[in-house]
């Protein structure tokens, strides 16, 4: 049954594609956003998100998260119909993806240092890869791979094609693959907003969240900077990506309680990136599924393993 269903999702998403490459960037875009508006809150996601939302913003009112809602499914609307057109991303000098920061990437590439870039499901996330790796940067990028097996040999070629030439799978049967690049002097990006069951109870929004720990364990292993970074839709398919300043940590010795502290800095940062759009993140993943409402008051979900 589910291979049924995992091949009619396929075929819709490839007639789709076929239907954007013909029509052209500008108008898929705008098709894209319009399915996504239409057929997008109609899933069961709906919950999920009204209460991501209200964990994030205590006094948000109805109004507030259907438009939030609304604009969430506008970028994913348009995200979907842009990975068909990677490769105008991808060209040198493009005017669709403005770059700021450019003196910290300076500095990576002078000093011959990786790191580890951090930052989380904002506007068209691939696109970050996508651009540090054309200005220079040796960089590995993490990912999840699709559920659908139809699907996933498509988004893997057209991500190792246009977005980063190394792609690992998240998971700790590939740690060791992502060890091996880092040791071969590559910098590594890893998208770390979303739950991961590997990992441990941290805050985000206040909020214990099950949150993966990788990032700061590479930091303070081998001595990477940890340096976040945001991409911005600032129109239809026009973007700003900006690099930040290093994440400054001292290291206490006690490497658990070090890599606590970071991976909450890290939370911290990808909060503050939430709040400058929050239209553009993925609320409809569920980010506290160790949290559930009880009337109006979060507890624990004791049904859930948590960390």
């Amino acid at each position: 049954m589910k291979i049924f269903k995992y091949f009619i999702q396929f075929t819709i998403v490839l007639s789709l594609f076929i239907t954007f490459r013909i029509i052209g960037l500008r108008n898929a875009s705008f098709m894209g956003s319009s399915l996504a508006k239409i057929f997008g809150p109609l899933l069961r996601s709906k919950r999920i998100i009204e209460k991501n939302l209200k964990i994030c913003f205590k006094k948000i009112d109805q109004k507030e998260i259907k438009k939030i809602s609304l604009g969430m499914w506008d970028n994913i609307g348009r995200t979907f119909s842009e990975y068909v057109f990677l490769n105008n991303f991808q060209k040198k000098n493009n005017y669709l993806i403005r770059l700021h920061g450019t003196e910290y990437l300076d500095e990576i590439k002078n000093s011959n240092k990786p790191v580890v870039f951090v930052s989380g499901h904002f506007a068209n996330f691939e696109l970050m890869a996508m651009k540090l790796n054309s200005y220079g940067i040796r960089l590995a990028a993490m990912y999840r791979p699709l559920n659908n097996i139809f699907l996933n040999p498509i988004m893997e070629y057209l991500r190792l094609k246009y977005v980063c030439p190394i792609m690992i799978k998240k998971g700790r049967s590939n740690i060791r693959e992502l060890l091996n690049n880092i040791k071969s002097g590559y910098s590594v990006i890893i998208i770390a907003d979303q739950r991961t069951s590997e990992g441990k109870k941290i805050e985000f929004f206040n909020y214990p969240a099950l949150t993966t720990t990788i990032p700061a364990q590479i930091s303070l292993k081998y001595n990477y900077k940890v340096v976040p970074l945001y991409i911005e839709r600032l129109s239809d398919s026009n973007f700003e990506v900006t690099i930040y300043k290093p994440i400054e940590f001292k290291k206490s010795g006690n490497h658990e309680k070090d890599t606590y502290y970071l991976t909450l800095e890290i939370n911290k940062q990808i909060e503050k990136m939430i709040l400058k759009k929050p239209e553009h993140w993925l609320w409809l993943h569920n980010r506290w599924k160790i949290l559930k409402y009880v009337g109006s008051t979060l507890e624990l979900n004791l049904s859930e393993k948590s960390h």
